[in-house]
């Protein structure tokens, strides 16, 4: 067990524990991620499913942390195995946690060439590129207004600075990158979209190459947000040259930078030097990080040794995190704690309150609510609103939203919701509630065997557009085949999909959509996502009524 002293700059071995060094008391005993908030910035870790289940760590996960990465349950393995099948169970738990802790989720990652299933990569061109459109729809919708960025494009680039010679690259060329970002935007306009890869972190040939990549993605206008350093540092090959001024000129470049994956191994075993070296790595990456105003945080690659990638990656190396695989902290986290907490003073100031609400756009399972905006003092700023239901003695949450107004879904018919709002800052300070709203939902048909959710992006200078169709089975018995049917409101005319037989019939406004051989199968509770490219003229009006198999669906 540590003991805490007063702030020393002398780190002493501990009698008996070769490697663990008794450390200098930190600033104070707040917990990083609120000393991050206090300089503007989010502290996060990278978690798996496996460890949120771990007594010991969860709690920390919480206390320490005001970010998390799902380290794998995002993966095109985790969340599309099979072509046209989606499954969001690993995702959904690791949001859920983050919700109820008040912490933001980064989504890692929509195209990489690694742990994405043979059956994507044996796709011919066309196929590949229509499979990524699909792929990146469907979860980016899915995910929608619950996170705050998307590491769309992973690891993009070989260390000599030439692209990666993956399957993407191969039979794409460089355009699956730009094709990636649009269809990401066009399934979320809100969340922040980032590239991200490795050795890019100092000046050098890998970063330069990025750095040309980004320019000449903002010049074609593709809608990238932000640039992800990971940052996995060894000590044994030096620290990164240059990492401010590499991180300052993305900046300059008008996008957010993070660093997204950070760890610091070693070869073992660890000993007082080679920790105390460690210690300097992570302190040098956060001052890099804090001397940049759009560097918006800092992401672990996990928190303890315990269950660190590096040893089974790097054979004889590891001890790369914050804390040993007991949990107890190494001069690495004191190092980074104190880097934050220098000239900062803990955020304890919640927002001002929100206005009340007002309720608009009323149906039978949505509702418009928009408010007068909060302010913040207290210095970590304003990151969002959470929106409550008051209901009993616990008032479920309906909603968050990083803007002063959201849409709620999923809405039940004929009820009367009387909610309210709070803003949060980024220290997790929520104000006081707002004054309550009240409306009543619309009569609506009996949940009937489906659900559709229908999104369209327009594109282009007007009169193009792709529309995405999410069908969820919400019956009991499985569907085997199936046919969607639904009607244009504005002359709208499909010109292509995928993942479904379209069919318009010339001058009509009906549509229909026919299963393929691989996703006709819809078990109970099971989703099917599909798309379309279309053309529009005036006002690109979306259906309301759908049916399946002949039977009305409710809408999303």
């Amino acid at each position: 067990m540590f003991v805490r002293r007063a702030l020393a700059a002398t780190l002493v071995v501990l009698s008996g524990l070769a490697g663990v060094v008794v450390l200098a008391a930190p600033a104070s005993a707040d917990p990083l991620k609120v000393h991050a908030a206090a300089r503007g910035k989010y502290f996060g870790d990278a978690v798996d499913n496996n460890e949120i289940t771990d007594a010991q760590y969860r709690p920390l996960i919480a206390s320490e942390f005001s970010q998390l990465t799902p380290g794998n349950a995002m993966k095109w393995d985790s969340t599309e195995p099979t072509q046209g099948q989606f499954s969001y169970t690993r995702g959904d738990e690791i949001v859920s946690l983050a919700r109820a802790n008040g912490q933001t989720v980064r989504g890692h990652t929509l195209v990489w060439h690694q742990q994405t299933p043979n059956w994507v990569q044996n796709l011919d061109a066309t196929a590949l590129r229509s499979a990524l459109q699909n792929h990146i729809t469907n979860v980016v919708n899915h995910y929608e207004g619950q996170l705050y960025a998307w590491d769309v494009v992973n690891e993009a680039l070989n260390d000599d600075g030439t692209m990666r010679n993956s399957f993407w690259y191969a039979k794409l060329g460089s355009s699956y990158i730009a094709d990636a970002f649009r269809a990401a935007r066009a399934a979320d306009p809100d969340v922040k979209l980032y590239i991200n890869d490795y050795n890019t972190d100092g000046m050098g040939a890998k970063s330069n190459a990025m750095y040309t990549l980004v320019q000449s993605l903002l010049s074609q206008g593709v809608p990238i947000d932000g640039v992800g350093f990971q940052a996995h540092l060894a000590i044994q090959y030096g620290f990164p040259s240059q990492m401010q001024q590499n991180l300052q000129r993305f900046a300059d470049l008008g996008l957010d930078v993070a660093i997204t994956e950070l760890d610091v191994r070693m070869q073992l075993p660890s000993d007082s030097t080679k920790l105390a070296t460690q210690a300097t790595y992570f302190k040098n990456v956060i001052d890099a990080c804090l001397a940049v105003t759009r560097c918006v945080g800092i992401t672990t690659w996990g928190y303890t040794d315990k269950y660190s990638w590096v040893p089974n990656t790097f054979p004889g190396e590891g001890a790369a995190l914050l804390v040993d695989e007991s949990f107890r902290q190494k001069p690495a986290y004191t190092a980074v704690h104190d880097a934050l907490a220098g000239g900062s003073t803990p955020d304890t100031t919640a927002p001002t309150t929100p206005g009340t609400p007002t309720a608009s756009g009323v149906t039978s399972s949505t509702a418009a609510l928009s408010w007068s905006a909060s302010t913040d003092s207290g210095g970590s700023g304003l990151s969002g609103y959470n929106v409550y239901r008051e209901q009993g003695t616990t008032d479920p949450l309906l909603g968050q939203s990083t803007s002063a107004s959201t849409t709620l879904t999923g809405l039940t018919p004929s009820t009367q919701y009387q909610v309210y709002v709070r803003a949060r800052d980024g220290a997790g300070n929520l104000s006081t509630p707002s004054a309550t709203v009240t409306f009543t939902t619309a009569s609506g048909p009996a949940a009937g065997p489906c659900r559709v959710a229908y999104t369209a992006s327009n594109w282009g200078d007007g009169g193009g557009f792709s529309g995405s169709v999410t069908i969820t089975n919400t019956g009991t018995a499985t569907v085997n085949g199936w046919t969607l049917a639904f009607a244009f409101p504005s002359g709208q005319r499909v010109s292509q999909g995928w993942n479904a037989t379209w069919t318009q019939a010339s001058g009509s406004a009906n549509v229909t959509a026919t299963n393929m051989s691989y996703n006709g199968t819809l078990s109970a509770n099971a989703s099917v996502q599909i798309g379309f490219n279309g053309t529009y003229s005036g006002t690109n009006t979306a259906p309301t009524t759908f049916t399946l198999n002949g039977a009305a669906c409710t809408t999303a």
